[in-house]
C-alpha cells in the first residue's frame, strides 16, 4: 500500500455527535484518489485536457470502523486491486495514527471516462501496463 493522504480532523469537520461527519470522510478519500491516480498513471485533473479522458467513480463501498474525533491525525493508504477492460478497483484504508487503529476503509470502482462522449471507454494497453506495476495481488 502507498500513502496517498495525510489529514487532521478539525472541529468544524465534526457533527453534533462529536465525531467526523460522513461528508469529510468522503472528501478525504476523494483527495486521496487524485494522489493514487497520479501514483499509478501520472494522471492529474488537467493532464488529459487534449484527449478529454478522465476517471469517474461508479461505486463506493465505505466501512466505518472507529470514531474519528476533532484533533485526530489521519493517514490514508491505497492499493490497486483490479484492472478491468474499462475500470479499475482501488482499496483505501484510513488510519487514525494517534489511536493506532483503522478508522474507515473504502473500495472504489472507477471507469475511464470520455468527457465529450459522456461514457466509459476501454483502458488502453499502455495504461494497463502502467497500472499492472501497481497491482496488489493479495
Amino acid at each position: 500500500m502507498v500513502v496517498v493522504q495525510k489529514s487532521v480532523a478539525h472541529p468544524w469537520m465534526c457533527d453534533v455527535l462529536g465525531h467526523m461527519t460522513t461528508r469529510h470522510y468522503v472528501a478525504m478519500f476523494d483527495d486521496a484518489a487524485y494522489h493514487m491516480l497520479y501514483e499509478v498513471f501520472g494522471w492529474t485533473g488537467s493532464s488529459d485536457d487534449d484527449n478529454k479522458i478522465a476517471w469517474a467513480d461508479v461505486n463506493h463501498t465505505i466501512d466505518y470502523k472507529s470514531e474519528v474525533s476533532a484533533g485526530d491525525i489521519l493517514e490514508i493508504e491505497a492499493k490497486l486491486t483490479k484492472i478491468g477492460n474499462k475500470s479499475i478497483t482501488i482499496y483505501y484504508e484510513m488510519r487514525n495514527l494517534g489511536k493506532n487503529e483503522v478508522a474507515a476503509s473504502l473500495q472504489v470502482i472507477s471507469v475511464l471516462f470520455d468527457l465529450e462522449l459522456r461514457e466509459s471507454v476501454k483502458i488502453s494497453e499502455e495504461l494497463k501496463q502502467l497500472a499492472s506495476k501497481h497491482l496488489d495481488k493479495n
